[in-house]
This record gives C-alpha cells, structure tokens and sequence, in this order.
C-alpha cells in the first residue's frame, strides 16, 4: 500500500527547480526522506493507523493477531481484508485462546470489535479477554521458563527454540503504537479498558426467532442475519473508505466462533450428506467479498474435526486465506510419548496468503508445538 504526495506548484528559482527535479529522480534503492521546505507541510500524506504496519513483501496493511510468535509465521502479522481460519482443537480447550487474544490486541491498539458466537454472550466473552502484559514481566517469565530446566544442554536448547521466532522484548509498559502485545492468560483485561473501547455484539439466539417464517434460500437464517449484521457496521460506520475527510480511519476486528456448528443451525458435523452442504461456503464467499473492499480483518474459528464431508472441508479452507489449525494431545497417543512431554499440542500453519496472486504460499516452518504455561501461550 503505497501513497504519492501531490503539492501545489509556484514559482521557483533556477536552484530550486534542479533541487525538486533531482529529488523526483527517486530509484526503487533511494529512500524518501522527510522534507524540510515549509511549502511541503500541506501535501497529503499516508495515513496512519494505530495498531497497523505494512507489510516488507508486498505493502499490505497488516494487523496483529495477539500472539507476535503466530506474526512471525504469518510473514508479519494478518492482513487487512482477509479471512484467518482457526481449525478447533478436538476438545475446543486451546481455539478460543487465539480467539481470545485476537479481540484483546483490538482493544489494547483501540480498533472496533464485532463479536459474533452462537454459544455465548459477546458480552461474557469480552469479560473473559487475557490481560496485557507488561514486557518486561514478559520477558521474566520466559527466564523463569529456561531456569527449570536441568541441564545446560536443555538450556541452551530451550533459548534457542524460545527465540527464534519471537521479536526481541523491551522493557517498557504495554503502548497502544506498538504493533504485537504479549497478555496474562491467568488474569483478565481491566473493565476500564472494555468500557473505553467500541465493540459490537451478535448472539445468535437473540437475532433469530423460532416463530419467524423463512423464505427457502440457499443459506441458513443465521448466516443471512450475520452477513447483514457485518455488512450493516462496515458500511454505516465507514469502515468501507466512505468519508474518508469526516471520520478517522479504523480497524474493524470481526471474531466469528465456532461457525459451521450445529449451533448455527447447520448440518455438516453430523451427516455427510447434509442439505445445506453450500451454505457455510456461500456464507464464506460472501463474507470475503465484503473484507477485501473494507479496513477489517476476520478470524473464525470451525470445528473442522465434526465436519463429516472432506470435502467440504476442503471447499471452505480455500475459501480462507489464512488457516491455522490446532491439534492437542488430549486423548491421544502422542500425550504419553517421551518426544512430546514438554508440550500441550501442534500447531499447522495449513496455509498463507499470496495477496494479488492466485496460488497460497506454504510456512517453510513445519514442526511446531505450542504449550499453555501459567501465564504465557508459546509457539516453540
């Protein structure tokens, strides 16, 4: 995302017109620095949003998922009108961490939060959102980490696989202008912080009546009402790019949960052959068609492990641009093998975007764990 400053044209000296045509011939290896002429303080500049950066491959605006370690894999963070896909655990124990920590970063950097869940209430949800934690306490919680291990060897392993994919801590308090936030799973976001930011609310078992007659449609009533929902802040509060000059451009962070459950009214977790097998990928490309005309970004969590057709799974992981999945090691062999005893899960980066292009790139990181400390989610 690039941006051109245009200035009003006067008249110069024969100095000053070499000056502004040297400074004109600007090569892809020149950096534009700032400008001193007093003339130049009315051009239009790009603007900036809290809580954003643009991305060093294609300029993409991008925000935080909450988790800077899930940044570093996603080549820098989420981008702005795309569509994360978090794969549920089986138990649904680690998910709504990612969820969780996802709203959080909104409400630290200030963004518009829509909440949308059929199980509960937005409001119960936001009461439950970790609290941002200073990094300086960050980074002595990862030393008191390494400090429990026995050996040197295990030491040294351990800072090795703790660091690499997390960006260096400084020690100051948690700041709005910072792009990635690290938060307190043991503690809950100040009531202050909720009440000073903007959010809105969709539970589903208040938008929908049972007495209610609904036209045949080739989606369920409770997509339909959220679509609309979505569609009604994006474009009533201009999060589209209306008015551009009236308002000061935000985020819209957009947490859909458990989406394809039998909650939302939908078949597909307990037959194969289900009616409304288009209706969770209708919704999906209807959803992605109003994201990429709109400063929000969306992440949804699905209970992919109930879901009985593959390839509806298959349909609706191409449908997101981003999808992450997570396997615990709950119930499973892989919790009493030696190899995995440090750790809670894997986590998958399935796929990653290439913006403007028609192919998804792959993580070139495959083996990953992540494990739930007492206070901090690791990616390892």
């Amino acid at each position: 995302m690039a941006a051109a400053a245009t200035c009003g044209t006067g008249t110069r000296s024969t100095g000053s017109v070499v000056v502004a045509a040297s400074r004109n011939n600007v090569t892809s290896f020149q950096r534009r620095g700032p400008r001193a002429s007093g003339t130049d303080s009315g051009c239009s500049r790009l603007v900036s949003i809290a809580g954003t950066r643009p991305s060093v491959r294609n300029g993409q605006l991008l925000v935080s998922t909450g988790l800077p370690a899930l940044d570093q894999l996603l080549g820098g963070g989420l981008a702005v009108g795309t569509v994360l896909l978090i794969e549920e655990d089986k138990y649904n124990i680690y998910s709504p961490l990612l969820f969780k920590y996802f709203l959080a970063e909104g409400i630290v950097t200030g963004h518009t939060l829509l909440v949308a869940s059929a199980k509960e209430d937005p409001a119960d949800i936001l009461q439950e959102l970790p609290a941002p934690l200073l990094d300086d306490n960050c980074k002595k919680e990862c030393d008191e980490d390494i400090c429990n291990h026995k050996t040197e060897s295990n030491i040294k392993m351990k800072i090795a696989w703790r660091y690499q994919l997390l960006p260096k801590m400084e020690a100051r308090p948690v700041s709005s202008s910072r792009f990635g936030h690290y938060y307190d799973v043991s503690k809950r976001i100040p009531q202050e912080l909720i009440e000073a930011s903007k959010w809105h609310g969709f539970f589903l078992p208040e938008k929908i009546s049972s007495t209610l007659n609904v036209e045949p449609c080739s989606l369920n009533h409770g997509y339909i009402k959220l679509l609309q929902f979505i569609q009604n802040i994006i474009y009533e509060e201009g999060f589209d790019g209306s008015n551009p000059q009236k308002k000061q451009k935000n985020i819209l962070r957009i947490g859909i949960q458990n989406l394809g459950s039998p909650l939302w009214g939908d078949d597909i977790c307990w037959t194969e052959n289900c009616d409304s097998s288009h209706s969770l990928t209708k919704f999906l490309y209807m959803l992605r068609g109003l994201l990429r005309t709109s400063l929000s970004a969306c992440i949804i969590t699905v209970p992919t492990h109930l879901i009985q057709n593959k390839a509806i799974i298959a349909r609706v992981t191409n449908l997101s641009d981003t999808v992450v999945g997570l396997e615990s090691f709950i119930g499973s062999e892989k919790e009493t093998n030696p190899l995995y005893k440090d750790y809670h899960g894997l986590i998958h980066i399935r796929q990653i975007p290439q913006l403007n292009n028609l192919i998804y790139d792959v993580s070139d990181v495959k083996d990953l764990a992540f494990k739930l400390k007492r206070k901090l989610f690791t990616i390892e």
